[in-house]
């Protein structure tokens, strides 16, 4: 494999080099927060396993720009326990912490008998359009995906499915998880209510939960996006894969108007 089909090279001990693969969409010499928190979502994952504690909740709190520059993780157990415990995993970029995650690890246990609840699946991937995110948004991110498009979608609402080919650690087969949620921070990019050349919304967290493992493939979001009238948005997505729904996340926004450009 070459660095080409890779989000990240390990460099070893936590450290990891970026590609131009991981270039966000506000600014050609940050990481786009997705790859990012699949990353972290890794890091976690190799931090002291457990078989049978499966990954229930992440909540990424984005601290500043994330420089496209070498990326060290380091994670530490706040909260031990045999059936709950919870870790945090702290990302440093250019000198300074630019990401700060915690992890809700629980026990998996049989609860079939009582499973129920679950919201509707989306229209399958291969009966869709294609969707276009490179005509919105620029970056070797969105650059990576595939997707496709469900009916009715309009500014503020919308479902649409992601897929990519490229590795996330080069020469590393990472968890389900950690692969599902390097995609999962798009949500807020395919339904935006304005046009991204004139007003930024970038998401200053991202919060994910998960009530079961998802399948490796396509990435579902079924997604609403709320802008207030102070400068604050949230955007709201339930999570698919292909046997169907399996979570949520939110993403609160901070919402500005561009100034025009000079010239």
């Amino acid at each position: 494999m070459t660095q080409e089909n890779a989000y990240y090279v390990p460099l070893g001990a936590g450290a990891y080099q970026p590609t131009p693969h991981v270039e966000g969409v506000w600014n050609p010499g940050e990481q786009h927060m997705g790859p990012v928190s699949g990353l972290i979502a890794h890091a976690i994952d190799e931090h002291e396993p457990r078989e049978g504690m499966v990954l229930a909740r992440l909540t990424y709190e984005i601290l500043g720009m994330i420089p496209t520059e070498r990326s060290e993780i380091t994670v530490r157990t706040v909260r031990p326990g045999r059936t709950i415990e919870l870790v945090e995993a702290t990302l440093v970029a250019g000198g300074r912490p630019v990401v700060r995650a915690t992890a809700w690890r629980l026990a998996s246990q049989d609860s079939g008998d009582v499973g129920g609840g679950h919201p509707d699946p989306l229209p399958a991937p291969d009966s869709l359009a294609v969707w276009d995110g490179a005509a919105t948004w620029a970056g070797g991110f969105i650059s990576s995906l595939d997707g496709r498009v469900g009916p009715g979608h309009e500014a503020g609402r919308g479902q649409v499915w992601l897929r990519t080919d490229t590795t996330l650690v080069e020469g590393v087969d990472v968890s389900p998880t950690a692969a599902f949620l390097s995609v999962v921070d798009t949500a807020n990019g395919i339904a935006v209510r304005q046009d991204p050349r004139e007003w930024m919304f970038p998401n200053v967290d991202l919060s994910v939960h998960l009530w079961r493992e998802p399948v490796p493939g396509w990435v579902g979001l079924d997604t609403t996006v709320v802008f207030g009238t102070g400068g604050v948005g949230l955007t709201s997505s339930t999570l698919h894969d292909v046997e169907g729904a399996l979570g949520r996340c939110e993403q609160i926004l901070t919402v500005r108007r561009l100034p025009p450009p000079t010239g």
